[in-house]
């Protein structure tokens, strides 16, 4: 037995040298150095050259040297590759006609949507075309559009949605993508562009007329035409709610799920399951390998069967390069398994990184790249060495747990833990009988280091992941660990029950009921446990961008985990309580917002043909001024300013609570994005002038009250001290009453500090405005009413403010023209600097008592 037992700890000991996955860590590293220091490319190639010629010098006499070397050509090459031409067509002058009027056009469809309910009983689809002809039949290189195609009110069954191919004929006003110009925006034109599109457009169905002919290619035709049937399949078979869920996680088609359910699925840390992502890839892949290897297949058919099943499963659900990197990662995982090459893992996990970064050097920088291959790299550099070192041993020693003979094959301490066994099961044998208890002994156990490895994998997962996760999504998720522990089996139990009903309802739906009645009760196990888990207070918690230190603290957490791991256990421990120590401080740590002490800063933030103002005094308080929204309504759009533009920016300048939110009147232009500012920072105060009768502030006021937020009321001659700063109420009248919402409601404000002020106006008209020019309100900044509409910033106001800045929040190329030539020239013949939204972005303005400083806001 001793001798048995060497040669094991000796492949303990022995580390891989894993080149690959070093050559891939240099070239990411290059990528990154490359996006923020340029440098011409031919300097990067003559670098690259002479790395390889001087690691090739090296190579025999100081071989480690010459590796060092060659990680310095891959670094250089990283940095080189973002500098090569980019394989998107660009936007040029034969589409300048995007910003003009309505523009007839012709192309094809080359990516169909689903239909989906439109507000109201309408329909809509949005899918991506080819634009080929335009311009009056002018013909020039193939650009992508995605249109969004609706019916009318009460015209649904009219209705008929396009396919992949089909050639449309369609009239609609073209828009270039245009990103919200703050700190934390999201890349809203790079992720269109990254799909070829460049333009989009909004049309009646009617407007759309279809063209014989068909442009496509055939896989592209049949992968639409099976994605479509399974979709329908599903509808089919399930009811509506769940029919939306299981659309999402077995096909890839998320267009049904709502946004609340979206929501808890985030709350709770399981929104890898809503999504068809590596973790779908992975348990269908492992059912489909443990089915064949008990029906006898031998390794390297039930390797291959799996691997091809997986690469059509990718190709059907057409979720794009995250589900192509899971299926590429299986492929690995299972040509290394064939292989018996278990320790190249690491290697080879390099090796499919290298690969994908070649092909698009600026992937690095996406989100579902890190996170991918973070997870990947945790679960095979620390997870599984940590557990080979604590439960695989064990999980081993369950095998043939009678037999002596195979006790000379194992390590002393699973020989000893065996022989336990044994004399636990001559006790149970005298009450239970032989196979009773050896099925008792060996289930428990097996059980029990089973939840364990799951639950050490959860917890590394969980807080591996908490730096991307507070970076890209502001999120820390306390209860995805538990989430996780429950969800994760269910669907391991519903991914492969609901492939079967649906592949059984194309032959008979009463085949299908079984297979289905066990995908809908796991899907109900799924959906109570994330909407208990998701509506606890504390399972979501919002936070700011992370530090320069906390990125730091927090890769070197991982990189120690991934070395520690391989050694003695209680190294790996350390190396484990190391992340864990970063993700709670990433959790509860507090922030350090980034503010110039001293002065009254008023920033307004880009957020479209809205108004969004933070306010930040001179003792540090923070004032948000409304929020922005869709104009006209909040039923008339999904996009939440609040959460997707708003609360980024305020976690890129590193808050994690408002003292005090307001609003200056009930229309969604202001408001609509306020809801989720109210969730994401819980301030102390909410600030509002006339409640109309209409109830569209109710829902607000409700949510405030169960988040216990003082709701204060403010009218005409309130006067308090805020930080530092005074606030002065000019409007609305006391007393005013409204039976619904309207601009003269605005709560105007008059701050100062010292004897620098800010006017800001909300949507103040011009009757507004005469009751507030009596009270000669002097200030150097002047929020403009109204965004430089024609009923507001009249000329006796502007005779008594005198201001020397001007600001306009207002979205760019407005459907209302937007702000008013004849706002323009009052301002200009009063000599006032106008910034304005639509063209500056998020503007920034200090007031320190003296003077006042005017700069495009920080964009870091």
């Amino acid at each position: 037995m001793p001798s048995t037992s060497k040669p094991a700890a000796a492949e303990t000991r022995s580390q891989p040298r894993n080149p690959l996955l070093w050559a891939a860590l240099a070239y990411a590293a290059g990528t990154l150095y490359g996006t923020h220091v340029w440098r011409p490319a031919l300097w990067w190639l003559a670098s690259t050259i002479i790395f390889l010629g001087a690691s090739s010098f090296f190579l025999r006499h100081r071989p480690r040297l010459a590796q060092a070397l060659a990680l310095g050509a891959f670094v250089c090459l990283g940095a080189v590759a973002l500098q090569l031409p980019s394989t998107h067509p660009a936007l040029n002058d034969q589409f300048s006609f995007a910003e003009a009027g309505e523009t007839t056009l012709i192309g094809h469809v080359s990516h169909e949507g689903a239909v989906r309910p439109a507000r109201g009983d309408g329909l809509r689809q949005s899918l991506d075309l080819e634009i080929e002809t335009g311009n009056a039949g002018r013909r020039f290189a193939p650009i992508g559009v995605q249109l969004t195609m609706f019916s009318g009110k009460g015209e649904a069954a009219e209705f008929r949605p396009l396919h992949y191919g089909e050639k449309v004929r369609f009239t609609a006003q073209l828009r270039q993508p245009r990103n919200y110009r703050n700190s934390g925006a999201f890349d809203y034109e790079g992720y269109l562009a990254e799909k070829g599109i460049f333009a989009t457009a909004v049309t009646a169905s009617d407007k759309v007329e279809r063209l014989t002919g068909f442009e496509g290619n055939l896989p592209e035709l049949w992968r639409a035409r099976i994605h479509r049937r399974i979709v329908e399949k599903i509808h089919e078979i399930w009811s509506p709610p769940q029919a939306a869920l299981i659309d999402a996680m077995v096909i890839g088609e998320d267009a049904f799920v709502d946004r609340d359910t979206r929501a808890d699925f985030q709350r709770s840390g399981t929104y890898h399951i809503l999504v068809v992502s590596g973790i779908n890839v992975g348990i269908l892949a492992f059912v489909v390998f443990w089915l064949l290897r008990r029906l006898r297949a031998s390794e390297l058919a039930a390797s291959v069967i799996t691997l091809l099943l997986t690469l059509s499963y990718a190709y059907v659900t057409e979720v794009g390069a995250p589900i192509w990197r899971a299926a590429l990662m299986m492929a690995v995982y299972l040509g290394v398994r064939v292989l018996y090459r278990q320790r190249s893992m690491l290697n080879a996990i390099g090796a499919t990184a290298l690969v994908l970064m070649l092909r698009d050097p600026a992937a690095l920088k996406g989100a579902s790249f890190q996170l991918t291959f973070l997870c990947v790299l945790m679960i095979a550099g620390a997870g599984i060495p940590l557990l080979e070192r604590t439960s695989i041993p064990y999980q081993r020693g369950l095998h043939l747990l009678e037999s002596v003979t195979y006790d000379f094959s194992l390590p002393p301490r699973t020989v000893q833990f065996r022989l336990d066994l044994r004399l636990l099961m001559q006790r149970l044998r005298l009450h239970v009988g032989s196979r009773l208890s050896r099925i008792l002994v060996g289930g428990f156990f097996r059980s029990a280091l089973s939840a364990f490895e799951l639950v050490a994998i959860s917890v590394l997962m969980q807080a591996g992941l908490a730096l991307p996760m507070a970076f890209y999504f502001h999120r820390v998720t306390p209860l995805g660990l538990p989430a996780n522990l429950i969800v994760v089996p269910l669907t391991a139990l519903l991914m492969p029950a609901a492939v079967a009903a649906v592949a059984l309802g194309f032959v008979s739906r009463l085949l299908a009921r079984v297979p289905a009645a066990i995908a809908g009760s796991a899907l109900y196990g799924i959906t109570g446990s994330v909407r208990w888990l998701g509506g606890v207070r504390t399972a979501d918690l919002r936070v700011p961008t992370p530090s320069l230190v906390v990125v730091i603290a927090g890769i070197l957490a991982l990189g120690l985990a991934l070395v520690l791991a391989r050694r003695r256990w209680q190294y790996g421990a350390f190396g484990l309580a190391a992340v864990v120590a970063t993700a709670l401080w990433i959790a509860f740590a507090p922030g350090y917002a980034h503010v110039r002490p001293g002065v009254l800063e008023v920033t307004s933030i880009d957020v479209g043909q809205g108004d969004s103002h933070l306010l930040i005094t001179p003792e540090g308080k923070t004032l948000l001024l409304d929020a922005g929204g869709p104009t006209g309504g909040p039923h008339l759009s999904e996009f939440d300013v609040g959460e997707e533009v708003v609360s980024p920016y305020l976690w890129s300048r590193g808050f994690r609570r408002l003292d005090a939110i307001a609003i200056s009147h009930a229309h969604s232009d202001h408001m609509g994005g306020m809801m989720a500012v109210l969730r994401n920072f819980r301030p102390a105060e909410m600030w509002l002038s006339v409640v109309p009768a209409g109830g569209e502030l109710a829902p607000l006021i409700e949510e405030a009250r169960r988040l216990n937020v003082r709701v204060i009321q403010y009218s005409e001659g309130d006067a308090f001290h805020f930080g530092g700063a005074e606030y002065r109420v000019l409007s609305p009248p006391r007393g005013w009453q409204s039976t619904r919402a309207q601009n003269n409601d605005s709560l105007v404000l008059h701050v100062s500090v010292g004897n620098t002020a800010a006017l800001l106006e909300g949507d103040a008209e011009t009757a507004a405005e005469q009751r507030i020019a009596q009270e000669s309100p002097s200030a150097g900044l002047l929020k403009v009413g109204h965004h430089g509409g024609r009923n507001a910033t009249t000329p006796e106001l502007l005779r008594v403010v005198r201001p020397g800045y001007a600001l306009i929040s207002v979205g760019r190329r407005n459907l209302f023209g937007m702000p008013r030539p004849e706002v323009l020239q009052r301002l200009e013949a009063q000599h006032v600097t106008v910034f304005r939204t639509d063209i500056d972005g998020a503007v920034s303005f200090y007031l320190d008592g003296r003077t006042i400083t005017a700069g495009l806001a920080d964009r870091r």
